[in-house]
């Protein structure tokens, strides 16, 4: 080592100084080679490793000498946990060796940032999984999201881990993408409200939290992964942005990009996306990483890029920090490309600067630091699955039902692919069904009820597979129907195998070219039906399927999406009557005759016309969901005739329980703008809240709504807030209004920005 590099005054290694300072003195001192390791990951295992990231093994290299690799330092380590099963104890020492030689073999012994996937809980072996983000939105309530957050980012700070890869708050546009599972729904503010909980929840537990995929994902053509995007400036801006605009509030230190084009400019190219408006307009301070591979994938995939080096350039230029997830462009391309000037060195320092601003405020360049694991290593403790499974409860929606729920003292058939089926709980980036799989041998390394299981605790069951996700047998269909009529009511559970690239009906890479069941699962729906039996049916999904064909004939459907490992005794507390349902649609489920893509945000060209043959109306909308007590709504009603541009409406609803039992409800405001400069939404929400009642109990909620949650983006491009008419919609869904609250919106239209209001202020009071 240099006498400069180790000199006692060197503010760098002052904890004190300034981080500014620190991150200044420390990159004038750095060479090109220790500059480019800084943004760079390595990927440990990747040759192995099964298939968990796209193109993954055309990008692996045969093993390296790790001292090699990282003699001059390295910016990140990538999935130490994720990557095979690995104890947590041995896993979170290997990380904390591993950090040791990074600090030995490097000149200025700078630890790298460890990341992992947490997207339904730690995706490491023996990790609590929790429900999926879907289930999060279905909740529609972000303290209990921002809790379970807060419990997985302390599970990951424990081990060593530094930054999580959650949460995903692209909007969902079109059913068939395989990665709706990932989303928390097709609403915007919902999305952005349950999105910023997770956030707060995860970087209050000291952990980097990541919002994916900035912006556009979810709107691919057709619903096929990676496929181009192609969306307005309008619908970007209303749609697409808000969740991210949201989340950053909290305080987000790191934004992924998307994978996809808009307009032909791939988001890892896009300057204007993240120079201009990340930073520029919404003040962004923290880290870019890069999603696995895209930077190179400019080169590969999308063609707007000569090679690695030019790639790496215009990543650089972009705004793009960080290549993950090991080192491809941002290595020997890039340096060679500072060698010969094609690379301006501005823009390393750019990237730099920001790399190690994020690893000194985690206190990595500490002269105390120390990468010791806690000593507290169990990763699925009693409260962790008691909140998984408080987390299932709260979001399992009941969307039909004739009265034959309750089940209780019914002789039950229980049939389907779903319903002794362990991983049938988990979505496509649970560590069992994302890496998990690769390694059959291995045991899952948590405990996981089926429904089956759970409900034969409580019930008299006969049991019948019917067919498996994919395929089947007419023989296993006809043993499911003799099983049907041996009982008072049939449970049929179905829904999807989750997986990656192609091995799975839903997930990363699995999009689906219909909306029916996959399979001959609604074969076997049928059959079943033709017994005259009640059936119960249940989904275990990562997307909404099309129903409309049975749904008269079902006596009833409850959707849980995949609701983690507590969600078999969950959704058995629901189906008996233990669990009163509250979980309410955070996405609606498509009707006869739809078509994708279609959301609820529709105009009203968008709605059934007499112009169109084709009636989108959903099925179940979003929003819906039902109560075995429904609360009594007993009065809607505003303070205001008059809303000021710049001024605050209140609402009050009184909801009452006539009941003897608890009830639940989710109060429901949404906007409607009769007149506007560009075609608006039909209905829009901007606002709800959750209420449990006691039995007798009468509870009034006061919306305070400031006029910002009225503002779109208008002709000129800006986002406005318009004088005139307005209409506010209080009801239980999308579809069901109890009271329409009319306003007249008064003053000066007025431009608003990132800093506008985004949230109105809820209270709930007895």
């Amino acid at each position: 080592m240099t006498t400069e590099a180790t000199t006692p005054d060197e503010i760098w290694r002052n904890p004190h100084a300034p981080v500014a300072d620190r991150v200044s003195d420390l990159v004038a001192r750095m060479t090109p080679q220790e500059k480019i390791a800084q943004l760079q990951g390595i990927w440990a295992g990747i040759d192995a490793a099964g298939e968990m990231a796209p193109h993954q093994h055309e990008f692996a290299v045969a093993p390296q000498d790790f001292a090699e690799l990282t003699r001059h330092g390295i910016g990140q380590l990538t999935r130490v946990f994720g990557t095979r099963p690995i104890a947590p104890d041995v896993g979170a020492h290997t990380l904390a060796r591993t950090q040791r030689q990074i600090i030995e073999a490097s000149r200025f012994g700078i630890p790298a940032v460890a990341h992992e996937e947490c997207l339904t809980g730690l995706a490491a072996w023996q990790a609590t999984v929790y429900p999926s983000p879907l289930c999060w939105g279905a909740t529609f309530e972000p303290d209990l999201v921002r809790r379970m957050a807060v419990r997985v980012g302390d599970s990951m700070r424990r081990l060593g881990i530094h930054q999580g890869l959650a949460p995903v708050l692209d909007v969902a546009r079109d059913l068939r993408w395989g990665r709706i599972e990932e989303t928390i729904g097709e609403d915007p503010h919902l999305v952005g409200t349950i999105g910023s909980a997770y956030v707060a929840g995860l970087e209050s537990a000291g952990i980097v939290a990541t919002l994916k995929h900035f912006a556009g994902y979810s709107a691919s053509r057709a619903g096929r992964n990676h496929a181009p995007v192609s969306i307005g400036p309008r619908e970007f801006a209303d749609v697409i942005l808000p969740p991210f605009e949201m989340a950053l509030r909290t305080g987000v230190r790191s934004v992924m990009n998307s994978y996809a084009d808009n307009d032909g400019v791939p988001a890892a190219a896009d300057a204007g996306l993240f120079t201009d408006r990340l930073r520029g307009e919404y003040g962004f301070t923290g880290t870019v990483v890069s999603d696995y591979f895209s930077v190179a994938f400019l080169h590969k995939l999308h063609g707007v890029a000569a090679g690695r080096e030019d790639a790496a350039a215009l990543a650089l230029t972009a705004g793009i920090d960080v290549e993950l997830p090991t080192v491809d462009c941002y290595g020997e391309p890039l340096l060679e490309g500072l060698y010969f000037e094609r690379v301006d060195a501005a823009l390393v320092d750019r990237a730099l600067t920001r790399v190690l601003t994020q690893k000194v405020e985690l206190g990595l360049l500490d002269p105390g630091y120390s990468p010791a694991p806690g000593a507290d290593l169990d990763l699925d403790d009693p409260e962790s699955r008691a909140l998984a499974r408080e987390v299932a409860e709260r979001s399992i929606v009941l969307l039909q039902n004739d009265g034959v729920l309750p089940l209780a003292g019914k002789r039950l058939a229980v049939v389907g692919p779903r319903a002794d089926e362990r991983g049938a709980m988990m979505g496509c980036y649970s560590f069992p069904m994302h890496v998990g799989v690769h390694h059959p041998d291995v045991e899952m390394g948590v405990e996981v009820t089926t429904v089956l299981e759970a409900l034969r605790a409580d019930h008299e069951v006969v049991f019948a597979l019917g067919c498996p996700v994919l395929g089947g047998t007419d023989d296993e269909i006809a043993e499911a129907v003799e099983a049907a009529r041996q009982a008072d009511v049939c449970v049929v559970v179905l829904g999807d195998k989750a997986g990656l690239f192609g091995n799975g009906t839903s997930g990363e890479g699995c999009d689906a070219t219909d909306l029916r069941l996959p399979g001959r699962q609604e074969e076997l729906l049928e059959a079943v039906l033709g017994t005259g039996m009640p059936v119960v049916l249940v989904l275990l999904s990562g997307r909404p399927y099309d129903l409309s064909r049975q749904a008269d004939r079902l006596a009833a459907v409850v959707c849980g999406f995949y609701p983690g490992q507590e969600g078999g005794p969950a959704l058995a507390g629901v189906l008996s009557g233990r669990v009163n349902p509250s979980g309410r649609l955070p996405i609606s489920f498509p009707g006869a005759g739809s078509s994708q893509p279609s959301t609820y945000l529709s105009a009203p060209l968008g709605k059934v016309t007499e112009i169109s043959n084709v009636d989108p109306t959903p099925l179940f909308p979003f929003g819906h969901g039902l109560s075995y007590a429904p609360a009594t709504w007993v009065t809607a009603g505003c303070e205001e005739r008059e809303w000021p541009t710049d001024g605050i409406c209140t609402v009050h609803v009184v909801v009452r329980n006539d009941l003897d039992v608890p009830t639940t409800e989710v109060v429901q405001v949404y906007l409607h703008d009769p007149v506007a400069e560009v075609a608006r939404p039909v209905r829009q929400l901007i606002g709800a809240l959750k209420v449990d009642l006691t039995p007798g109990q009468t509870r009034t909620v006061t919306a305070r709504l400031h006029a910002d949650l009225t503002s779109y983006t208008g002709r000129a491009g800006h986002r406005q807030v318009d004088a005139g008419d307005v209409e506010l919609h209080v009801g239980t869904s999308s579809a069901n209004i109890h009271t329409a609250l009319k306003l007249t919106m008064t003053g000066p239209t007025r431009r608003v920005g990132f800093d506008r209001t985004v949230t109105p202020e809820f209270t709930a009071s007895s």
